[in-house]
């Protein structure tokens, strides 16, 4: 279970030094401060129906 803990943290940290890094860059900034709103949900539900469909959830 630690194992687990370590990974997981280790790897929640590369995907915050990842988001810093493209939001820190000026045309990525700019395209997340314009359509941000719009695409946050977007990929969210994404994510959502992904996990759904790849768990079973739907019986496909």
């Amino acid at each position: 279970m630690a194992v687990y803990a370590v990974v997981f943290l280790v790897l929640v940290g590369v995907w915050c030094l990842a988001g810093r890094f493209f939001a820190t860059r000026p045309v990525i900034a700019g395209a997340l401060a314009r359509r941000g709103h719009v695409l946050l949900p977007v990929v969210l539900v994404a994510v959502g129906l992904l996990i759904l469909v790849e768990g079973g959830a739907f019986g496909l």
